[in-house]
């Protein structure tokens, strides 16, 4: 089995950003995978494996979803961080309402206390 050249994976990059094209100009996000996987099919016929069909799609799939593959994980990866940060930042303003609340139900228990001791 002939082995993917580094062409076909120079192509992965350049199918994101024409994915990032088309959801700019307004095609949803949910058909990015299907588009990737035709333009990486596309490739394959007309770049990669010209006058082999089934090596051209067989290739053409592998560059589609290796597309997508790489997006999600970039985008997934980059949410984790920002969520990570962000959880870090809301536990800590969690815990000085935690606290502040405390000692709100703490006089209220104090309080109830002295008007049963009267």
């Amino acid at each position: 089995m002939e082995v993917l050249s580094i062409y076909g994976v120079a192509l992965v990059p350049v199918i994101m950003g024409i994915i990032e094209l088309l959801k700019r100009t307004g095609v949803p996000k949910q058909y990015s995978p299907i588009i990737a996987l035709i333009l990486g099919i596309f490739s394959g016929f007309y770049y990669l494996a010209p006058g082999d069909p089934p090596k051209a799609v067989f290739f053409g799939i592998i560059a589609g979803l290796s597309a997508v593959g790489l997006y999600s994980g970039t985008k997934n990866t980059f949410q984790g961080f920002s969520s990570t940060n962000s959880g870090l930042q809301n536990k800590s303003k969690l815990s000085k309402k935690i606290g502040k609340n405390r000692g709100v139900k703490d006089n209220k228990k104090s309080g109830a206390n002295k008007k049963i001791t009267r």
